[in-house]
């Protein structure tokens, strides 16, 4: 069977039953896409239910937990031109990453595209389409869709040469709002960043978030502040968070959290070129911090 120019990459850890139900939505697919696992030391039965139920599926046992790292892993790992994110709770619409392969041919400079999330067995639109349709970036003349600076990772297709010219999801970032970063890079580097209403992505999250996930995500959208932004909006994003952990819990292990990863986020630090630097103060100013990537 000869495989779609787009390959999937599943970053998994300890959620088998989840990942059971999406690669049956992949492989029911009409391109017939490569899929990678990257399982991040799952202590479950994924790596026991993925070879005995989806033993055509390639696996990437890794060692130990890798975060969003695991993404880069299964990039590498595959040859396909374009490579599709999906986690273990998230699928691809039919015809998605065939239209997703048509976008990025006609398109040299597309670097990673943000597509359309519909939610749940309803298929609700995700809140966070409208803030990408809504993007003040607007079109560019050689780009489909409108250029924004986050995605979602499990709805978006990247090609991989873009990605891997990138540096990938970042290290320090681990997992929780590390799109807003990738996009930073891509960006920087002359990749553009679009989202393609046309390209559809199905995504069914479990009724209840991951223990700790808001401290999470306002770590590493402040780690990404120290990364790439100016220092002085760095700070101030920092001191905010301060003031709130006088009475926010979340808010406090988010500052434990940040303190701890600072001196790594120094030593990473590449400020963004002053066009990118001014797209993201426009993006801060029509959406607020925080919503350029990932989950709103």
């Amino acid at each position: 069977m000869e495989h779609a120019p787009v390959g999937v990459v599943i970053a998994t850890r300890d959620r088998s039953a989840q990942l059971a139900v999406t690669l049956t939505h992949l492989l029911a697919l009409p391109e017939h896409p490569e899929i990678v696992v990257a399982d991040n030391a799952s202590t479950d039965d994924t790596r026991a239910l993925l070879a005995c139920q989806f033993p055509q599926i390639r696996v990437l046992a890794l060692p130990f937990n890798r975060g969003a790292v695991a993404r880069t892993h299964g990039v590498r790992a595959l040859s396909t031109p374009y490579v599709a994110f999906s986690d273990d709770d998230s699928w691809w619409a039919p015809g998605a990453l065939a239209e997703a392969a048509r976008l990025f041919g006609r398109h040299p400079r597309l670097g990673l595209l943000a597509a359309r999330t519909l939610v749940g067995p309803g298929q609700e639109d995700d809140p966070l389409n409208k803030v990408l349709a809504d993007s003040p970036l607007g079109p560019a003349a050689d780009l489909p869709g409108t250029q924004v600076l986050g995605f979602l990772a499990c709805a978006s297709v990247t090609r991989r040469t873009a990605y891997l010219d990138a540096g990938g999801f970042h290290p320090l970032i681990f997992f929780g709002a590390e799109e807003t970063l990738l996009a930073y890079d891509l960006a920087a580097r002359g990749w553009g960043v679009t989202h393609c209403p046309e390209v559809i992505a199905h995504h069914h999250p479990a009724p209840t978030a991951r223990t700790g996930r808001p401290a999470v995500q306002r770590r590493n959208e402040i780690l990404t502040a120290w990364l790439r932004r100016p220092l002085p909006h760095a700070l101030a994003r920092t001191r905010g968070l301060a003031a709130d952990a006088r009475r926010d819990p979340h808010a406090r292990h988010a500052l434990r959290e940040t303190l701890t990863r600072l001196p790594g986020a120094l030593r990473a630090r590449r400020a963004l070129p002053p066009h990118l630097e001014r797209a993201a103060r426009l993006l801060d100013a029509d959406t607020g911090p925080g919503r350029t990537g990932g989950t709103p």
